[in-house]
């Protein structure tokens, strides 16, 4: 195996490795969230869904691009089209979180916090093929392409 194709099956194994991580940890901001709000709250499984949502976004936008895809944007515009991008496919995300939600809490009856996990394994999935294809991407441009 060539040198090249090396590099490129290590620096994918370390991002999926980190995404793992970092996503693990999202997880576990996702699932507090959701518990405390359900629990101690007393809210409604939807509202504490979508409360978890927005806490496990904010958190996994600035470990992804720090940690799992190491994404450094140069100017503003990039940085809002990354930004953008990436809230734009976990709302995206987040419709396949509360559909499972609705599917096993208020039609099958399961746990919530079970089906909170549940729910977490499929959209861990979804979203690193969302973050690794569209979200954080290299945005610097080659120095031939500059030249030209």
């Amino acid at each position: 195996m060539g040198n090249s194709m090396k590099n490129l099956l290590t620096k994918d194994w370390r991002s999926i490795l980190m995404y793992l991580i970092m996503g693990g940890w999202t997880t576990v901001v996702n699932i507090v969230v959701y518990w405390a709000c359900e629990e101690l709250f007393h809210l409604d499984y939807r509202i504490s869904t979508t409360i978890a949502w927005l806490f496990a976004v904010v958190f996994a936008f600035i470990v992804n691009k720090r940690y799992v895809f190491k994404s450094v944007t140069n100017n503003w515009r990039d940085r809002f089209a990354e930004m953008g991008s990436f809230f734009g496919f976990r709302v995206l995300s987040f419709f396949m979180d509360l559909g499972t939600m609705i599917l096993l809490v208020g039609l099958l009856s399961i746990n919530g916090t079970v089906s909170k996990i549940l729910a977490n394994v499929i959209v861990l999935v979804a979203n690193y093929v969302f973050s690794k294809k569209f979200i954080f991407k290299d945005r610097t441009v080659p120095i031939a392409e500059k030249v030209q």
